[in-house]
C-alpha cells in the first residue's frame, strides 16, 4: 500500500522524468558562449567536439541519464573516476559504495575536485555537483549517504570516465 508521502514522491519523479524529456534544465543563456569562472572554458561547439552526445546533455545541458544505464554503476574495481569532460580526477573507487540509486554515488570526493551549487529545477531543491575545473554537471549531492560523511555523491555515468588503479588518465 503506497503512503501519500511515497504517491507524491512517485508522482513528483514522474513529472520529472516526463519534463526531462521535453525541457533541458539550465539551456537559457547564448549557446555559444564559453562558461565563466571556470580553469577550462570551451564553446559549445568545442564542447560538442569532444564529447559524444550523451556526455554533452549530462555535462554541459545539465542533464540526467536514464538510472541503471551506466556501466560504471557496477564498477568496483580500483581506480579513478575521472571528468569525462577535462579528465580531472573526481572520485577514488574507496569511496564508492551501492546506493540501489542507479547510479554511480561516492560518499566523498577527493580533494579540491568538484563544487556545488543550488539546484531549484523539476519542482525540488537539490544540490548540483559540478567539476571545479570546467563545470560540467556530474549530478547531485543528498544527506543520506553512508558514513564517515552520511553524503550521497549520485553521480551520472556519462560524466564521468573510470581510470582503472595503474592505468595512464590520457
Amino acid at each position: 500500500m503506497f503512503s501519500r508521502r511515497t504517491f507524491t514522491k512517485l508522482g513528483l519523479a514522474l513529472t520529472g522524468s516526463t519534463a526531462a524529456g521535453f525541457l533541458t534544465p539550465r539551456a537559457a543563456g547564448a549557446a555559444d558562449t564559453p562558461a565563466k569562472g571556470f580553469e577550462i572554458t570551451k564553446t559549445e561547439a568545442e564542447w560538442r567536439n569532444i564529447l559524444t552526445p550523451d556526455q554533452f546533455y549530462v555535462l554541459r545541458k545539465h542533464g540526467t541519464e536514464r538510472a541503471g544505464t551506466s556501466p560504471l554503476n557496477k564498477t568496483y574495481a580500483p581506480g579513478v573516476y575521472h571528468c569525462a569532460g577535462c579528465n580531472l580526477p573526481l572520485y577514488s573507487s574507496k569511496t564508492k559504495f551501492d546506493s540501489g540509486t542507479g547510479w554511480p554515488s561516492f560518499w566523498q570526493p577527493l580533494e579540491n575536485a568538484v563544487g556545488t551549487s543550488g539546484d531549484d529545477s523539476f519542482f525540488m531543491t537539490r544540490t548540483e555537483v559540478h567539476c571545479r575545473r570546467c563545470g560540467g554537471h556530474l549530478g547531485h549531492v543528498f544527506d543520506d549517504g553512508p558514513q564517515p560523511t552520511g553524503l550521497r555523491y549520485c553521480m551520472n555515468g556519462d560524466a564521468m570516465k573510470f581510470v582503472p588503479k595503474g592505468a595512464s588518465s590520457g
